[in-house]
């Protein structure tokens, strides 16, 4: 249902959903009492849409509905419809947009999407090999990243402590490119929980940079000799890394060597290395540069 907005006086009620998206806190808040979250850009919004999702509304400039249509006439809930059936799809020029969002979307496109009920995380590992664990990230790009990169390495699954940035975040959404919804993500009721992965048949994997730590390149060649294995790699918060209480209850503490003297990786860079490692058979035979 195309919906050409003159003033921000109509429909005011329906764009709630896109006011104030600067501000985290409100943002946080909004969204979970409304079950919604926001999904930026034509890229993520084509698989927020292919991936099954409910649009509440989208709110595009002209030239953006022609290039997201074809993905509304492949959703189940606009009938086929490639401008949105039910749906309100909202269409503004770029000014009247930036000053209902509160900024320049730089890709003109950005939907209200209803929020799924959270996935049981024993259904999640009853189905994976693989699966990475963020211990309270606070910045949102990082979860973004780090989920896009669980993904594109291979990685079955995202879960999340109670106290991790919401991976549903318009930012985190858009870092991950979109790929958060092809892959199951949820958050853990309880932290750390090593009984649950432990009687779904999981080891858990640190990464931190302690002195007992296992060199990454050694654990990953141990675990392609197995490749039966099932691991849980588990990365901490940004400033203070993974906490006592998580590395007491976890299986190894893997670490990745560093040189040049720096100390260590953003966590989104360390997940990246990580998950690529472990999930690659024998990424590193015939390593000569030890």
């Amino acid at each position: 249902m195309l919906i050409h907005l003159q003033n921000l006086r109509e429909h005011r009620e329906l764009l709630r959903d896109y006011t104030e998206l600067k501000d985290v806190n409100l943002r946080r808040s909004f969204e979970a009492e409304n079950g919604l979250f926001m999904a930026e850009s034509n890229e993520v919004i084509g698989r927020v849409l292919a991936a099954g999702y409910r649009p509440r509304s989208l709110l595009l400039t002209p030239h953006w509905l022609e290039i997201i249509a074809p993905h509304l006439g492949k959703s189940p809930f606009t009938g086929g419809d490639p401008h949105g059936g039910p749906i309100p799809v909202f269409i503004a020029d770029e000014a009247l947009l930036e000053s209902l969002v509160g900024f320049h979307l730089h890709r003109g496109a950005i939907a209200s999407i209803e929020r799924p009920p959270l996935l049981d995380p024993s259904e999640i590992l009853a189905r994976s090999r693989r699966v990475l664990v963020l211990e309270d990230l606070v910045d949102h790009t990082n979860v973004g990243a780090a989920v896009r990169s669980g993904a594109a390495c291979g990685y079955d699954a995202i879960l999340v402590t109670p106290s991790c940035a919401d991976p549903l975040y318009r930012r985190a959404v858009r870092v991950s490119m979109g790929t958060i919804f092809q892959l199951p993500c949820t958050r853990l009721s309880r932290w750390p929980d090593p009984e649950l992965f432990h009687q779904n048949g999981f080891e858990l994997a640190a990464l931190a940079l302690n002195e007992n730590a296992v060199d990454l390149r050694d654990y990953a060649a141990e675990l392609a000799g197995d490749p039966t294995r099932r691991v849980a790699l588990v990365a901490g918060a940004e400033r203070d890394g993974l906490k006592k209480r998580t590395l007491a209850g976890v299986d190894k503490v893997v670490r990745i060597e560093m040189a040049h003297g720096v100390d260590s990786l953003n966590v989104a860079a360390a997940c990246a290395v990580a998950c690529w490692a472990t999930e690659r058979q024998n990424p590193f035979e015939g390593e000569q540069n030890r």
